[in-house]
C-alpha cells in the first residue's frame, strides 16, 4: 500500500547517533557509523526541517506558508557581511574567490571543494570513486589516481598510470586494493587489455598482467569489472576472467551457462553476473537475458535466474540482498526483482513510479552497479523516486520509496521536495535510512535520515547556504556520491581540463 508516511506533524526530535563516536573507516564508498555529535550542534540541525501542509522541505528559509519571512529572517546569517554565494562556477581564485563556508551558521557543516588541474583534450574525461579509506578519500580519472584528506580536501598522495583508465570496478577489495583495467597505449582506439593495481591504502601500484586473449574476436577498448573477496572479474563482449587480486593469478577463464555469454559483473559481497542468452537461429535482439551468482574462486554458477523476453537487466540495486531493475522497451515499463539467497524469487513487481535512468537502465548500457540512488536492508528496498513519465528514466527523484521485498509492494513514500531537491538514499546505517538531499532553489544540500518503519525524517547534516551553487553543479545524471564515517562525498561524472577563467569541480564533501 503507497500511504503518507506518518511523522510529519510536530518536528521530529533530534538524531541521536551513538554515543561511541566511533569511525571504522570503512572505505569502497561504504558507511562507516555516523559520528556521535553533541546535542547542541543536533539543536542546531533540528532547523533544516520545516514542516508545512503535511510535507517536509529539508531546507534553510524553505517555508511556503504565511510565516514565510520569519522563517527566512530566521535562517539568514547573523553577524556576517553580505557574502555574493555565485553560482559556483567560478574560478576560485583572486579577489573573487569563491567561499563555500560564507555565511556559515553553529550546526552546520563545513564544506570543502577541489577543482580539476589536469590537462585533458577534449570533452575531457570521466571519474571514478569516491573510495574512502581511513582518513583520505580517493577518485580516479585519466592516468592518475589522486586522494585527498578527508577533513579538508588537501591532496595527500597522486598516483600516475602510463596509460587511460578504461575500466573500474564499483567497489576495492575490503583491505583496500582496486584493480582496474588500463589501455596498452595512449591511443583512442587502443584496446583494454590490461589490469593495474592499485593500494588505496598507500597510493602505490602493484603488479600489472595482461588480459588473455579468449580467441581472436577478444578485444574490447572498455571493460566492465567487479570485485568479490580475492578475485576481480573482467567482462568484455562475450568473455570473461577472474583474477586474484593478490597476485594477478588468472583464475578463471570464459565459460558459458546454457549457452548464455557473459555481459557484466556487479561485486561486493557475492559476485553476480548478467547473461546475454541467445536461441539458436533466432535473431539476436531476440535475446533474453540472465542473471546469475557465481563462486568467485572458480567462476563456477551457483543459480541463475533468466528472464521472459524483451526484458533487459538494467542495475543491480543491491548485491545482499540482491535486488535487481529490469525495464522492457516495447511495453513502457519496468520491474523490481528480490532474490532469495539461493537465486529464487522472493518478490517481482512492476513499477508504478519513476526513476533515473542510471537506476533501471534505461539510456545506460553499463555500469551495472552505478544507482547512487538505491539502498536495501534485509527486507526493504529504498529508492529515489518520482512521478513516471514519457520515458522509463525520468529526471526529477523528489521523494524516497520504500518497497517491501517479500512482497513487492510499496510500503511507504515521502512527500515530495520542491523542484531540484531530488532525494537519494545511499545507506541503512544505525537503524535508520541516510538520505542525500541535493540544493534547490535558496537551499543548499543537506543528509537526513529516515525511519524505515513509517519514513519519518530526521536531520543529519546541511551545509552551509553560500554552498548550494557549488553543489548544484554536481549535476543529478552524472555525479557519483559517497558516504562514509559520517560525511557526504560528491564526485562529478566528467570532469573537463582547466581554462584561464573557468573551473572544473571534481569532488565535494561536508559533513562534522
Amino acid at each position: 500500500m503507497n500511504q503518507t508516511p506518518a511523522g510529519f506533524g510536530p518536528p521530529p526530535e533530534p538524531f541521536e547517533p551513538p554515543s561511541s563516536g566511533a569511525d571504522d573507516g570503512a572505505g569502497a564508498g561504504g558507511g562507516g557509523p555516523f559520528r556521535g555529535r553533541t546535542a547542541g550542534v543536533l539543536a542546531a540541525l533540528a532547523v533544516v526541517l520545516l514542516v508545512l501542509g503535511g510535507g517536509v522541505y529539508f531546507t534553510l528559509g524553505g517555508d511556503r506558508g504565511e510565516n514565510a519571512k520569519d522563517a527566512k529572517d530566521a535562517a539568514a546569517p547573523t553577524g556576517h557581511p553580505s557574502v555574493d554565494q555565485g553560482d559556483g562556477k567560478g574560478p576560485g581564485t583572486g579577489p573573487d574567490t569563491y567561499d563555500p563556508n560564507a555565511g556559515i551558521q553553529p550546526g552546520e557543516a563545513r564544506v570543502w571543494l577541489r577543482d580539476n588541474r589536469t590537462e585533458l583534450a577534449g570533452s575531457g574525461a570521466a571519474q571514478f570513486g569516491p573510495w574512502r579509506v581511513g582518513d583520505v578519500v580517493i577518485r580516479a580519472m585519466h592516468k592518475e589516481v589522486t586522494a585527498h584528506a578527508v577533513a579538508d580536501g588537501e591532496e595527500k598522495w597522486k598516483l600516475s598510470l602510463a596509460t587511460p583508465l578504461c575500466g573500474v570496478p564499483r567497489h576495492p577489495s575490503a583491505t583496500g586494493k582496486l584493480v582496474v583495467g588500463v589501455k596498452e597505449t595512449d591511443s583512442n582506439t587502443a584496446h583494454c587489455n590490461q589490469l593495474q593495481l592499485v593500494d588505496l591504502t598507500t597510493g602505490t601500484a602493484g603488479w600489472k598482467v595482461p588480459v588473455p586473449q579468449e580467441n581472436r574476436y577478444d578485444t574490447a577498448v572498455e571493460l566492465e569489472m567487479a570485485i568479490t573477496g580475492d578475485t576481480v572479474a573482467v567482462a568484455r563482449p562475450a568473455f570473461m576472467s577472474g583474477f586474484s587480486v593478490t597476485d594477478g593469478r588468472r583464475l578463471f577463464g570464459t565459460s558459458r551457462t546454457n549457452g548464455c555469454t557473459p555481459k557484466a559483473f556487479a561485486g561486493g559481497p557475492r559476485l553476480i553476473a548478467i547473461r546475454n542468452c541467445f536461441a539458436p537461429k533466432e535473431p539476436v535482439e531476440s535475446a533474453q537475458m540472465m542473471v546469475e551468482e557465481l563462486d568467485p574462486a572458480t567462476g563456477g554458477s551457483k543459480w541463475s535466474h533468466t528472464y521472459d523476453k524483451g526484458w533487459n537487466v538494467g542495475r543491480v540495486l543491491s548485491v545482499d540482498p540482491l535486488v535487481v531493475a529490469a525495464y522492457h522497451k516495447e511495453k513502457k515499463a519496468w520491474n523490481i526483482t528480490a532474490f532469495t539467497a539461493d537465486g529464487k524469487v522472493r518478490s517481482q513487481s512492476d513499477a508504478a513510479f519513476g526513476v533515473s535512468g542510471r537506476c533501471n537502465g534505461w539510456g545506460n548500457s553499463t555500469g551495472y552497479q552505478d544507482c547512487f540512488a538505491a539502498a536495501a536492508d534485509a527486507d526493504t528496498l529504498y529508492i529515489g523516486a518520482g512521478k513516471t513519465g514519457d520515458h522509463l528514466g525520468i529526471e526529477d527523484t523528489l521523494k524516497v520509496v520504500a518497497v517491501d521485498l517479500n512482497t513487492g509492494k510499496e510500503k511507504w513514500s515521502t512527500p515530495e521536495q520542491p523542484k531540484g531537491r531530488t532525494m537519494w538514499p545511499l545507506a541503512v546505517e544505525n537503524g535508520r535510512v541516510v538520505v542525500y538531499v541535493a540544493p534547490g532553489v535558496g537551499a543548499a544540500a543537506s543528509v537526513v535520515s529516515l525511519s524505515p518503519a513509517d519514513g519519518s525524517a530526521q536531520p543529519l547534516l546541511q551545509s552551509p547556504a553560500a554552498a548550494a551553487g557549488a553543489e548544484g553543479v554536481f549535476f543529478d545524471h552524472g555525479v557519483r556520491i559517497g558516504w562514509a564515517g559520517g560525511r557526504l562525498f560528491l564526485l562529478n561524472g566528467r570532469v573537463n581540463g582547466p581554462e584561464p577563467s573557468v573551473v572544473s569541480r571534481a569532488i565535494l564533501s561536508f559533513g562534522m
